[in-house]
């Protein structure tokens, strides 16, 4: 194996083999700025000796952020940018006016094969429409997803829900295909062989739910005899947690507005907790000798750590980092992206979307 130097300008270099893993990072979205993203790449640098990066933004921002960091010493390639796409700008502008930014050229990295996966901590709307206008969907899809993942009791710890805001609307045919897409993201994302898929609705009666929930229903049990996953029928809110399934499908806007209720009813608490530990001296006390047990709750609980909804359905693989993630949040994003890459995610999720569309064997 043998190490190349590639220069990419006066000021950028990056040293990779053949086997690194290169990630192209929108710099520059998100609410805490390129701080928080840069120390996200010092966390993922750190554990993975094999990660590049290819940094869109500022350089007069990124070259003095990245030059702190000893452990991203030849593993930046910094790609300047004019400006950046802004947390409020509608996804219609983004489109029309974001040629150049931070975002789209990350995005144009993974398009012209430079990286394996596209990271932003950017406006999410922006993001699904410029990675769908520079991308494309994938074949057979029609409306892509963002997949995340939510812990739960199962074994791996978590359940992969989807989708979470890629789109309000989903008719049984899109939910279907992000039934096929959510189980082979367990398969190859958590190792699970035969994942378990559940539809989420108001009840697990059969005769409950909207008009495309029974048809969802009927083509998601017709299809998965020969898809490898198990079709455990409907489920209900509370079972988003659960060890029941491995796969929640549902519709964007209902996936959305969960995913803000948990990450709001994991927030109350963590702050509950501290007050109540603080309220008086016994309390004190108390919450010296539970200290332990409290740092594995909250490290359990906390969204940073699952921090990144992967979008499924498009030519290339792109993942979504909480706005708000600090470097914690960004690493464990980042994270999430190298796995995937290192898995060959993106090249197996479309050969089981093509090999769903044409009757043949699962991926």
């Amino acid at each position: 194996m043998t190490n190349d130097i590639d220069r990419v300008g006066a000021n950028s270099v990056i040293n990779k083999s053949e086997s690194d893993i290169v990630i192209s990072v929108d710099a520059m979205g998100g609410d805490r700025g390129a701080v928080a993203v840069v120390g996200g790449l010092h966390k993922s640098a750190s554990a993975n000796p094999d990660i590049r990066f290819i940094v869109h933004g500022d350089e007069t921002v990124l070259k003095p952020l990245i030059a702190k960091r000893k452990s991203l010493t030849g593993k930046c390639d910094i790609r300047h940018a004019e400006s950046s796409i802004n947390m409020n700008d509608k996804p219609s502008l983004a489109m029309r006016n974001g040629k150049g930014t931070s975002m789209w050229n990350a995005i144009d990295s993974v398009k012209n094969k430079e990286a394996a996966v596209t990271v932003s901590c950017g406006n999410t709307g922006a993001l699904m429409a410029i990675s769908m206008l520079r991308l494309r969907k994938a074949p057979g899809v029609y409306r892509p997803a963002i997949a995340v993942l939510w812990p739960s009791r199962n074994p791996s710890g978590f359940n992969v829900v989807l989708d979470m805001g890629a789109d309000v609307r989903a008719d049984a045919p899109d939910l279907l295909k992000y039934a096929l897409m959510g189980a082979s993201y367990a398969r190859n994302g958590l190792g699970i062989e035969t994942p378990r898929v559940g539809l989420l609705n108001v009840g697990t009666e059969e005769h409950k739910g909207r008009t495309e929930l029974k048809e969802a229903h009927e083509l998601i049990t017709e299809s998965f005899s020969s898809n490898e996953y198990e079709f455990v029928g409907f489920i209900e809110g509370s079972d988003l947690p659960s060890n029941k399934v491995d796969v929640i499908v549902t519709d964007g806007f209902t996936g959305n507005v969960a995913l803000k209720t948990g990450e709001g009813t994991a927030n109350l608490i963590s702050d509950l907790l501290k007050e109540a530990f603080r309220h008086t001296p016994f309390s004190r006390i108390g919450a010296l000798f539970s200290y332990t047990a409290m740092q594995r709750l909250k490290k359990r609980i906390d969204p940073r750590r699952v921090n990144g909804g992967v979008f499924l359905g498009l030519n290339g693989t792109v993942i979504k980092s909480h706005g708000d993630a600090d470097a914690t949040g960004v690493a464990a994003a980042i994270q999430l992206g190298y796995q995937l890459a290192k898995l060959g995610f993106s090249e197996k999720l479309a050969a089981r979307v093509a090999s769903a569309a044409a009757g043949g064997e699962d991926t």
